[in-house]
């Protein structure tokens, strides 16, 4: 579930312009407001949802909240992508390979 929380929140652009942005440096809602060209609310909605996938973090300071990715974020994600293509793990959860492709002698299906 936690994968798939990460994906979702990764699947639009203004998201992943967010993460990008905040790679290796923090910044408050005005600023990617204005990097992005879209509103307050539309980033602090971005932000909120980034958040609850445990991608961005948040730390105030005085009147302002700046945001930075969350510590482990890439390499959450990196593993995330990895277990997709990872056949060995599919191969421990138990997963079979197609039975379309096994026919008897007799050309039925077994």
């Amino acid at each position: 579930i936690e994968t798939v929380r990460m994906f979702r929140a990764l699947s639009v652009d203004k998201r992943v312009e967010i993460v990008r942005l905040l790679a290796g440096r923090t910044l408050c809602v005005g600023a990617l407001s204005n990097l992005l060209g879209v509103s307050a609310g539309a980033v602090s909605q971005h932000l909120r949802i980034l958040k609850d996938a445990g991608l961005v973090d948040s730390d105030r300071r005085g009147y302002y909240i700046h945001y930075s990715l969350a510590p482990g974020a890439a390499r959450r994600c990196r593993e995330a992508l990895n277990s997709l293509f990872d056949s060995n793990e599919a191969k421990e959860k138990g997963a079979k390979s197609c039975a379309a492709g096994k026919r008897s002698a007799g050309g039925r299906r077994t």
